[in-house]
């Protein structure tokens, strides 16, 4: 399994739109096996979904997402786990574990719009990361 996580200086970056660098790590039975720094060379928002499905990703765990992000993730098939902060190395530990805290409700306003929570506006279903959210009616 491939896990992506938005990098900067060992933690885990706040801004998945604006990311310069993903840790790519590797994991099999739970454990890590790999760690691979990638550069976006300069992609950002829309393009780091594509970006992250090129290179294997089959988990994204970042801080703040935007909810066209969110709907580009879901459209490449990685799972997502948002609003996660500190250690990106313990962050993967605890998401192997299955003990990882992060907000399913993430998103990300800073542009002043609003962005849904889950990128689902208007429609029934689950959010980017596979789990109802709570916004649909549902």
């Amino acid at each position: 399994m491939k896990i992506a996580v938005t990098y900067e200086d060992g933690q885990v970056f706040q801004h998945f739109g604006h990311t310069e660098q993903f840790m790519l790590y590797e994991a099999e039975d739970g454990e890590i096996k790999n760690r691979t720094l990638l550069d976006t060379n300069g992609n950002g928002h829309g393009a780091l979904a594509g970006f992250l499905a090129q290179n294997g990703a089959e988990v994204l765990i970042c801080g703040g997402i935007g909810g066209g992000a969110q709907m580009a993730l879901r459209e490449a098939g990685i799972r997502l786990f948002g609003g996660v902060t500190g250690s990106a190395d313990e962050a993967v530990k605890a998401f192997l574990a299955g003990t990882l805290g992060y907000d399913p409700d993430v998103h990300c306003d800073h542009h002043g719009e609003h962005h849904g929570s889950c990128g689902h506006e208007g429609h029934h279903g689950s959010c980017a990361h596979g789990e109802s959210c709570g916004h649909h009616g549902n």
